[in-house]
């Protein structure tokens, strides 16, 4: 079979795009693995499939893979990325839904910079004392439609981000679907500075929106920080995470940042 496809990447976490509305396409999971392949294949952090949504509940839908193989529930990045393929691909002008694992997801495209309307943060829990190899960590977490894992630094390009995360990441204490772990530096001027280790990509990522909203969020509710909080990511990029919160609840949680078209090729799968 060959495989029609579209790069794009959201502020460096890069994706593989199809069109799949015909529902002709079926992926296997090693065929996922080669394609995601940084040197066998197309390289990329996921693959997204564009699908009808058989529930009728939102304009579109995905099937979502990490490059691993495993399915994913949810991805900010990708979703933006997601949200600009749809619009280039169907001439849609307006604000529109796409259907993801996680829940509905809303989009808003303006040019290359796409704002996302992700599901409503839940599992929050503060301050829980970890035991790893270097001793005790204080952690916070929350799902943003994935879990995700912050461990606070003084020093984001300092942190030992490949091997702590993945000692973390498969830490008993978040058995048994695991976490992503993001290691959050707090800077002077109100924002937040972020690295992240990927479930399911297995190692660090130029960004991760679910991730930075996780890393946002956590932050407004333990260090007082104000709707929209800028984050600073690994690919150099500052994505930004609007809310509401009431009582250490939140809602109305967006993600806006870049979304850019890379190139398109045909492979044989």
């Amino acid at each position: 079979m060959v495989l029609e496809f579209t790069k794009m990447n959201g502020a460096g976490n890069d994706f593989v795009l199809v069109d799949n509305r015909t529902q002709k396409v079926k992926l296997n999971r090693e065929q996922v693995v080669r394609l995601c392949h940084r040197q066998r294949g197309i390289g990329a952090d996921g693959i997204m499939l564009l699908i009808p949504c058989a529930s009728g509940t939102a304009d579109w839908a995905w099937e979502f893979y990490n490059s691993d193989g495993s399915v994913a529930e949810m991805c900010g990045n990708g979703a933006r990325c997601f949200a600009r393929y749809i619009q280039r691909l169907t001439g849609v002008n307006r604000d529109f839904t796409f259907e993801t694992i996680a829940g509905i997801i809303s989009a808003s495209v303006q040019g290359d910079r796409v704002t996302v309307s992700l599901t409503t943060p839940h599992d929050l829990r503060l301050n829980e004392q970890v035991s790893l190899s270097i001793g005790t960590q204080t952690m916070h977490s929350l799902n943003t439609g994935v879990p995700h894992t912050v461990l606070f630094v003084p020093d984001a390009d300092q942190a030992m981000v490949q091997s702590l995360g993945q000692e973390i990441r498969r830490h008993t204490h978040f058995a048994p679907k695991g976490t992503n772990v993001n290691f959050v530096q707090r800077l002077n001027e109100g924002g937040i500075r972020v690295r992240t280790y990927e479930r399911g990509v297995e190692g660090e990522t130029l960004a991760c929106g679910t991730g930075v909203t996780a890393s946002a969020l956590i932050a407004a509710n333990l260090h007082q920080f104000k709707s929209p909080v800028k984050v600073q990511v690994l690919g150099g990029d500052t994505l930004e995470v609007s809310f509401k919160e009431n009582n250490g609840t939140f809602a109305d949680v967006k993600l806006s940042g870049p979304a850019d078209f890379v190139f398109e090729g045909k492979i044989e799968v």
